[in-house]
């Protein structure tokens, strides 16, 4: 009897230990951990209609990907070849990739995909990278055929983005449909559930073609405001997550905490709407303007030095230009430009030009302290040369309507990329309607050559063009500032990051919770 109990008392310790943390899993399998990020808000997740956020490196795969580096490397396409006379990608597809659902993934989901992409009632803000696609062809399930029209040199780049799986969403309207609220890809997490405004929960796959993730569970916890994160971190709340400048100082000696600086190519700036009548009207307001803004003052006092003055969409890759004009503060400058232009000064000190008043509003984002304090500082010093502007912070952005926007743009990729669809006329990311021809000229010629010294002078011609010729008043280059506790391991500090700060997650499979 006595070693019945003794046997069964051993069983029943053996059991209990099984279950600890840390004291193994079924079938070698990881630990359950989980990590919460907090994160902005989400209403859709489709990487072929919206490319931003930091979830699509999670859920979905692209043909290719990148490293730490941001060089291209092989994603769901184990490899390809391309045919410079036939301009023909052929790319060899990885076998037995499964959806999170568990079906195969296939050349026709990859087809279904691009074809979304292009047609034009699904308003895809990516559209135009992949608008030199002139055939895809499937000849197996294991094989993808893209032909091009003229040569796109970002097509590797842009062949990164998220497939979609075409046997959820064929026939489906892409744009209202359920499954952008319930994404299914073949990325390194899956969807477990989606609390709207509040959490999206993701659990590791099994499955997944580069292996399984260490990290068990994510939780993106919904908190758009920054200084609300910076709390939740203190408080025990969340693991990690980027906040402002000004809040991370609190981190930099605290215990239990890390702080990344990361560089970014992700710059702001003041976003004019040439459709608006003061702008459309006096196409020389954006370059005076833009000297009246001390750029150096924002990085010291808005971005506590985590970050650089900007003056080129281009500034943070190997394509800058650096010899066109800084618009360096010179608010002398500005005035002395407005009146050679023919504005005048009134009695309340504005000027005025044809009866019309220098006077806008620069609208920028709530929740985003930082924008706030620099469309503020550029509101003041816009005064200060002579402007009547004012500060709109917004829930939803009137992009028709508004004069003027405190943007951020930016990509550490090809520098086809957040130029093209940014400043070419008519592209669906042009949120300020800027057109000018010798613009369009030269980013169509950088695009259609593969020749990086052809491709270098397009791009400086182009960085040349665009400061004769504003779009912007472009202001900061801004670090992304993380805090995560100590226990997140992993983390590749020296990755430049994208528009806003996305890209963190780039090695996620190999991350750790200590």
């Amino acid at each position: 009897m006595q070693q019945s109990v003794t046997r069964l008392l051993a069983v029943l310790l053996a059991a209990v230990l099984f279950l600890l943390p840390g004291c193994g899993a079924a079938g070698g399998e990881p630990e359950e951990t989980t990590l919460v990020y907090g994160s902005g808000d989400y209403t859709s997740i489709n990487p072929a209609l919206y490319e931003h956020g930091e979830v699509n490196l999670l859920l979905f795969s692209g043909l290719t990907a990148r490293d730490g580096e941001n060089k291209i490397i092989p994603g769901l396409a184990e490899k390809w070849e391309y045919d410079r006379d036939s301009l023909t990608y052929t790319f060899t597809l990885r076998k037995g990739v499964k959806w999170h659902d568990g079906e195969p993934f296939t050349a026709a989901d990859v087809k279904f995909t691009l074809e979304a992409i292009l047609a034009p009632e699904n308003l895809s803000e990516i559209a135009s990278n992949y608008e030199d696609i002139a055939a895809i062809e499937t000849p197996d399930d294991h094989t993808v055929r893209i032909t091009l029209s003229s040569p796109n040199a970002a097509m590797l780049d842009y062949l990164a983005i998220g497939i979609l799986p075409k046997h959820l969403l064929e026939g489906k309207d892409l744009v209202t449909d359920p499954f952008n609220q319930a994404p299914v890809g073949t990325g390194p997490y899956k969807l477990v559930s989606w609390d709207a405004g509040q959490s999206i929960v993701l659990e590791r796959n099994p499955d997944y073609y580069a292996g399984t993730p260490k990290i068990g569970r994510i939780i993106f916890k919904i908190v758009p405001d920054e200084k609300a994160r910076a709390m939740q971190l203190r408080s025990g709340e969340l693991d990690l997550a980027q906040v402002s400048p000004q809040d991370a100082r609190s981190f930099g000696d605290a215990e239990g905490f890390t702080v990344y600086d990361m560089k970014t190519s992700d710059y702001r700036g003041v976003l004019y709407n040439f459709n608006h009548p003061l702008f459309a009207k006096y196409r020389e307001l954006p370059n005076a303007l833009s000297y009246a803004v001390d750029r150096q003052a924002i990085v010291d006092s808005v971005l506590l030095g985590k970050g650089r003055p900007a003056y080129s969409p281009l500034q943070s890759g190997p394509y800058n230009n650096p010899a066109v004009e800084k618009f360096q503060y010179d608010p002398v400058k500005t005035r002395a430009m407005l009146e050679a232009a023919g504005w005048r000064q009134g009695s309340d000190g504005v000027y005025q030009k044809d009866g019309d008043r220098l006077a806008f509003t620069i609208h920028c984002p709530e929740g985003d302290p930082v924008r706030v304090d620099m469309a503020n500082i550029c509101a003041q010093q816009f005064s200060e040369a002579g402007a009547d502007v004012t500060v709109s912070i917004d829930s939803e952005i009137d992009w028709a309507g508004q004069a003027a926007y405190l943007i951020g743009w930016g990509s550490p990729f090809d520098p086809d990329d957040h130029t093209y669809k940014v400043f070419g006329t008519g592209q669906a990311a042009n949120y300020g309607n800027y057109s000018n021809p010798r613009v369009d000229d030269l980013l169509g010629k950088a695009r259609g050559t593969d020749v990086s010294a052809d491709r270098m002078k397009y791009y400086q011609a182009f960085q040349e063009a665009l400061t004769d010729d504003l779009p912007y008043t472009f202001l900061a280059y801004a670090d992304a500032v993380y805090v995560t506790k100590d226990r997140v391991q992993g983390i590749a500090p020296d990755t430049v990051l994208g528009h806003h700060g996305v890209g963190i997650f780039w090695n996620v499979k190999d991350w750790t919770l200590a």
